[in-house]
C-alpha cells in the first residue's frame, strides 16, 4: 500500500489530507501521547483491552467537523483526576497546517483553533448494530458522511436542533400573541435547516446507492425516508410546507412534549443490492460487512469530489472480517489511498501490511514502534 502523500486515483493526481503529527494531553486514559512522523497510509495499533486504542482514534476524530466518534459530552473527555483539562492537537499535511481542539473551562465547551477541517470517517464496533437499531443511530452515521464533504452540514443540524429545543420550551408557555410570533420564528428557522439538512442526507443516500466497490463486500442500497422532501417540490415550495407542517402540529406537540415534524423523524433505509434483504435482518457480519461498504463508498466519494480521501478510522474491524473480506478489506483501501488507522489486539490480522504500514503497540499508555 503507498505511503506518499501523492498517489493516482481515476486518473486524477491526488493529494490527501492526513494527520503527521499527534499530541494528545490529559485526554481519557493518555496523559501525555505525542506521536510523529505519521505516514500518509497504513497506521496499525495493537495493544490488550482497555490499553486506550479507541481513545486514540476519539482524539483524532475530534479534529473533524462534528462531535467525534463517541458523540461524547465535552466535560467527559478529561482524564480522571487530571489537573488541566483535555486538549488534543495535530499536524495535518499538506501544508503542515497546525489544529487543535480541547475544553475551553471559561465556556465548558469544545474549543477549536488553527485553519481548515480534517475529513474523516469512523467505524467502531459500537456502531456494528446501527443498521438494526434505533434510526437516530442511523441519522448520525449518515450526517457523519455529509460532514465528510460538506462541513457546513453540521452547523445546520445544531441551528435545527437548537431551535427545535427552544420552539418546545414555548410550547409550553401560555398562549399570548407573542408566544405565537416566536414560535412562527422558530418554525421558520427549523424549516430552512431543516430542509436543506433532508436534502444532503437524501443526496447521498443516492449517490452511495449508485456507487459499487470491487470484492467480496456486499453492495447496499439506500434511501432516506422523509416527509420533509415532497418530491418534486423547489426548496422554497419544501421550507413553506414544513413550516406550515409545523405550525399545524403546535397542539400536537404542545400535548406530547416533542416535535412531530421534520428531518428528525427520518430514516435511513438498508438493504443488499443483490439479496434485497434489509440491513436490520441481516446477519451481524453481513451488517458489519454493509457499513464497510457504505464507509469505503464515501471515502471513494470524497477523494473524487476534494482531491484526496479522507482520513478512515477503523476500529477492531479486522478482528469481525472473516480472511477473504479482509483480504479484500486491505486490497480496498491500497487502490483508495490515504492515511488510515486500524486497531487490534492481535497484529497477525494485519499481516498483510506488515511492509507498508507503521506498526505500534500501545500498552500501559506507552506507544512502541514495532520494527
Amino acid at each position: 500500500m503507498p505511503t506518499t502523500a501523492t498517489r493516482r486515483y481515476t486518473g486524477r493526481a491526488l493529494s490527501p489530507v492526513f494527520v503527521s503529527e499527534l499530541r494528545l494531553s490529559d485526554f481519557r486514559s493518555h496523559a501525555d501521547l505525542r506521536l510523529g512522523g505519521l505516514p500518509c497510509g497504513p497506521v496499525v495499533i495493537t495493544g490488550p483491552n482497555g490499553a486506550g486504542k479507541t481513545n486514540l482514534l476519539e482524539a483524532i476524530s475530534l479534529l473533524a467537523p462534528g462531535p467525534g466518534l463517541r458523540r461524547a459530552r465535552t466535560e467527559d473527555i478529561t482524564r480522571w483526576g487530571a489537573a488541566a483539562p483535555w486538549a488534543v492537537w495535530g499536524r495535518v499535511e499538506p501544508g503542515g497546517r497546525g489544529m487543535g481542539t480541547g475544553l475551553d473551562t471559561g465556556t465548558g465547551r469544545r474549543r477549536r483553533s488553527g485553519e481548515g477541517s480534517l475529513a474523516c470517517l469512523w467505524l467502531t464496533p459500537a456502531m456494528d448494530r446501527v443498521l438494526s437499531g434505533p434510526p437516530a443511530g442511523r441519522r448520525a452515521f449518515l450526517d457523519r458522511l455529509v460532514l465528510a464533504l460538506n462541513p457546513g452540514h453540521g452547523a445546520l443540524v445544531t441551528r435545527y436542533a437548537g431551535a427545535m429545543a427552544e420552539r418546545g420550551r414555548v410550547l409550553r408557555q401560555p398562549s399570548t400573541r407573542a408566544r405565537a410570533s416566536w414560535l412562527s420564528g422558530l418554525e421558520a428557522q427549523m424549516a430552512a435547516s431543516g430542509v436543506a439538512i433532508a436534502a444532503a442526507r437524501a443526496e447521498a443516500a443516492a449517490h452511495l446507492s449508485a456507487a459499487a466497490l470491487e470484492g467480496d463486500f456486499p453492495l447496499p442500497n439506500l434511501a432516506w425516508e422523509d416527509q420533509t422532501l415532497p418530491e418534486g417540490h423547489a426548496a422554497l415550495e419544501a421550507e413553506d410546507a414544513l413550516a406550515r407542517a409545523l405550525h399545524a402540529a403546535r397542539a400536537l406537540d404542545a400535548a406530547t412534549g416533542r416535535c412531530t415534524v421534520g428531518p428528525h423523524r427520518g430514516d435511513l433505509l438498508v438493504t443488499g443490492r443483490q439479496s434485497g434483504t434489509p440491513a436490520a435482518h441481516s446477519s451481524t457480519g453481513e451488517q458489519k460487512a454493509l457499513l464497510l461498504s457504505i464507509v469505503l463508498a464515501q471515502a471513494a466519494r470524497v477523494a473524487a469530489e476534494s482531491g484526496g480521501p479522507p482520513v478512515l478510522l477503523l476500529d477492531e474491524v479486522a478482528a469481525h472480517l472473516d480472511p477473504q473480506r479482509r483480504a479484500a478489506l486491505f486490497s480496498l483501501l491500497a487502490d483508495l489511498g490515504g492515511q488510515v488507522w486500524l486497531t487490534g489486539t492481535e497484529g497477525a490480522l494485519f499481516a498483510p501490511l506488515a511492509d507498508c504500514a507503521e506498526k505500534l503497540d500501545l500498552f500501559g499508555g506507552t506507544l512502541t514502534k514495532i520494527l
